[in-house]
């Protein structure tokens, strides 16, 4: 058969000797290979007793941030969201009202804000848009759940624990942000 780019090489099969149709051969480096990684270190762990370091640079849900006295940084200005390549952010701003000023650091606020965790991609552009440091991603990751529904959270859900309120819990979830200033 003549080919186009004159490419084509035929294969040479030689006939099989007696250990080589047995096999044997082939079933000896297997197990020799299956005996190299008994001894190696394991790859697994036991996740709920111990928990995987991950990189520095690691992205995991984001988070919504408060200032030190505990009020709302997000001004809904949408950057986050216009800078979303997924398209997984969602908003809707409101202005503050009187009483409101311990609440809401800034005149407008969200007062809608969801993330759809089946359309986040994790890359960071949301924290890096936004202005005013409310959102950044944090060092955890998003467990797993049986229902589409339960993988859109909230605002509710992405809130920091209040600084005043909560301190412990705030530097938590902070994690190794906390060693830098937040302003």
């Amino acid at each position: 058969m003549q080919s186009l780019t004159n490419r084509v090489k035929a294969v040479e099969r030689k006939p099989m000797n007696f250990i080589e149709r047995l096999y044997l051969w082939n079933i000896f480096k297997g197990m020799l290979i299956t005996f190299k990684h008994i001894f190696k270190k394991k790859a697994t762990i036991s996740y709920p007793e111990q928990k995987r370091t991950f990189s520095p640079v690691f992205r995991g849900l984001q988070i919504l941030n408060r200032d030190e006295e505990g009020r709302e940084r997000c001004t809904a200005c949408g950057l986050c969201a216009v800078a979303c390549p997924a398209e997984a952010i969602t908003m809707e701003g409101a202005e503050r009202k009187a009483g409101e000023e311990h609440l809401y650091r800034e005149e407008k606020y969200a007062a809608r804000y969801e993330i759809n965790m089946l359309r986040c991609i994790f890359c960071g552009l949301c924290e890096e848009a936004c202005p005013k440091d409310a959102i950044y991603l944090s060092e955890t990751f998003a467990p797993a759940n049986m229902g589409r529904q339960t993988f859109i959270y909230g605002k509710e859900d992405l809130l920091i624990p209040d600084p005043t309120k909560e301190p412990e819990e705030y530097k938590k979830a902070l994690g190794n942000r906390s060693k830098r200033t937040l302003n």
